[in-house]
């Protein structure tokens, strides 16, 4: 694949960083524009919008260092090199909902409806920034002899090279873009706030779930092992999701 775009002397453009920018830019910026539909100000979105990814970035860091923890405890400066991969989605998650709901309680904004302005565009994002991870070679898939399998060449690839391995990343990509199709169909039928944003966290839930069956890269453990630490973490999310939506529904009723 391609990791890196292009070098002109000191100055390197990562492609893992670029469509993980141009994902995170798009995704604020269409929930700008989807906010001004709702009557929400657009500004205040914008706003949210970097105080979301910003959270995101660090707690998704945070969760793989912790998960690979003596790597970088050998060598401590690899924790700032992003550009080689290891970022942990549910870590972004979990740091950016916090963060959320102190910003919409100051601003007076509805946490719901905010939830579900920025839920299509979370899933568009990360598709977008998913093609990065597979342009750099990180969180690749195991080896395989299907027809489908990828063999990575580039020697500043993070991947395996020279070994067919399953696309996992294009599967990821795969699974939130086609989640945010379906929430954007179910949109306009929805029946109470947070359902756009409950219905994402139990599709993309399940969606990586399988995925992680696929992976090659080290995925940490729980539950002793049965399954890797985004397997026990898509678990609790997809059971917190669905008694949160159902909450939200009796609530409605």
């Amino acid at each position: 694949m391609l990791p890196v775009l292009f070098k002109i002397g000191p100055l390197t453009l990562h492609t893992y960083g670029l469509l993980a920018a141009v994902g995170l830019f798009t995704g604020v910026l269409l929930a700008s524009r989807r906010a001004g539909a709702e009557g929400v100000d657009q500004d205040l979105t914008a706003d949210l919008g970097f105080y979301l990814v910003l959270a995101a970035i660090i707690g998704s860091r945070l969760l793989y260092v912790i998960v690979e923890y003596p790597t970088y405890i050998a060598e401590p400066l690899r924790i700032f090199k992003m550009w080689e991969g290891g970022l942990v989605f549910f870590g972004g998650v979990a740091a950016a909902v916090p963060v959320g709901w102190w910003f919409v309680k100051k601003h007076k904004l509805a946490f719901w409806q905010m939830a579900d302005i920025f839920a299509p565009y979370l899933a568009l994002a990360h598709s977008i920034g998913r093609l990065g991870c597979f342009a750099a070679g990180c969180c690749y898939g195991k080896a395989t002899t299907s027809w489908f399998g990828v063999v990575f060449t580039n020697p500043q690839s993070l991947a395996p090279l020279g070994v067919p391995l399953y696309p996992t990343q294009l599967f990821d990509s795969a699974n939130e873009f086609i989640i945010f199709l379906i929430l954007i169909a179910v949109r306009p039928h929805k029946k109470f706030n947070g359902q756009l944003m409950l219905m994402w966290l139990m599709l993309y839930s399940a969606g990586r779930f399988v995925v992680e069956m696929f992976r090659g890269d080290e995925r940490g453990q729980f539950l002793g092992g049965a399954l890797s630490t985004s397997q026990g973490i898509a678990l609790l999310t997809f059971v917190a999701g669905a008694a949160l939506l159902f909450k939200l529904l009796r609530r409605t009723k």
